[in-house]
């Protein structure tokens, strides 16, 4: 009777013990089951709000939670990127950074994070090309050609705006002076929000700018676009020349954005993030939001994501020094 009851006890014990280590199991394997939040580092109305509302609104309908948009911007985007570092690694707290985190070791002396030591690196999410961009009623020269004769009859006359020292932005328009004898004053913004409203109030001349943030307002005409970075015209803008066209064959910049979790992020919630990121991204509605914004929806490999990253914070090191960028 004794040995009965035991073996009763140590029975329920065992299904007690295998009840709680499946639902933990589940508990992984059934990401999301809350809420998610996704950290933003700039504000909002950027060339990465551009991306990640539409792709936080269609994470939603695939799975039934929220992605939560949290913009954090500040310090060229490396703000947000601290906070996003010292979230918890479950899965509920992502990152989606840019181009300017591969530029940022780069340029600032002293930061509290590594984006290669601290992020897991998950998936690019879209690749544009930047833009140059103008204020019609400030720039009336019609075509890149004469915007660069005229900058350089009257050097320092004119100036750019940025999305913050150590952007991309801010390196593309470095990479112009340099490639084209010009010389353009610098001002930084806390993001490329601030830095359009700006250029459509007037108050700067002229932008390097990612396609994502700027195609509505070229569309709506507030702004003018006069040449593609790059070797190839873009499809969602088939009358703006690009840079090899007019002489410019070196001038290569692109805007990506790529997503990232906090180093130890259990690796079967990792591959679920991506999972249910590619499932939103295959969407209709994306597609058609991804291609307006001139950009292409990258089909890599987590392994070869990581890779990339790498390989761009290098390809950045070599550019800021040869330009000879720093923070203002």
């Amino acid at each position: 009777m004794i040995q009965s009851i035991q073996r009763r006890d140590v029975l329920r014990i065992a299904a007690a013990a295998a009840a709680v280590l499946g639902g933990a199991a589940r508990a992984q394997s059934g990401w999301p089951g809350k809420p998610v939040t996704m950290i933003v580092p700039f504000p909002a109305g950027g060339g990465t709000d551009a991306f990640a509302r539409p792709l936080s609104a269609q994470f939603s309908k695939t799975t039934g939670q929220t992605l939560v948009i949290d913009n954090r911007g500040g310090a060229g985007g490396t703000l947000g990127a601290s906070i996003a570092a010292k979230l918890p690694a479950d899965g509920y707290g992502l990152f989606m950074g840019a181009v300017h985190h591969a530029i940022a070791p780069s340029i600032y002396p002293k930061l509290d994070y590594d984006i290669e030591k601290d992020f897991v690196p998950l998936m690019l999410l879209a690749n544009a090309p930047q833009v140059v961009v103008v204020n019609p009623k400030r720039v009336t020269q019609p075509t890149i050609q004469e915007f660069i004769a005229y900058a350089k009859r009257n050097p320092a006359k004119m100036n750019y705006g940025s999305a913050g020292a150590g952007t991309s932005h801010h390196l593309a328009g470095e990479l112009f002076k340099q490639q084209t004898g010009t010389f353009i004053t610098h001002i930084p913004y806390r993001g490329a929000g601030p830095m359009l409203q700006d250029l459509i109030a007037g108050n700067v001349d002229v932008c390097f700018d990612g396609l994502g943030s700027s195609s509505t307002h070229i569309k709506g005409g507030r702004i003018k676009a006069l040449m593609m970075a790059g070797a190839k015209r873009n499809p969602a803008f088939p009358d703006v020349p690009c840079a090899a066209e007019v002489g410019l064959p070196d001038y290569t910049v692109t805007t990506w954005y790529g997503l990232w979790a906090p180093k130890g992020t259990p690796a079967d919630v990792q591959a679920k993030i991506v999972e249910e990121m590619k499932k939103a991204l295959a969407t209709d509605e994306l597609k058609t939001i991804w291609a307006a914004n001139g950009s292409d929806i990258p089909n890599v490999t987590m392994a070869a994501y990581g890779s990339f990253v790498n390989t761009e914070v290098k390809r950045w090191a070599t550019v800021v020094k040869a330009s000879g960028a720093k923070l203002e």
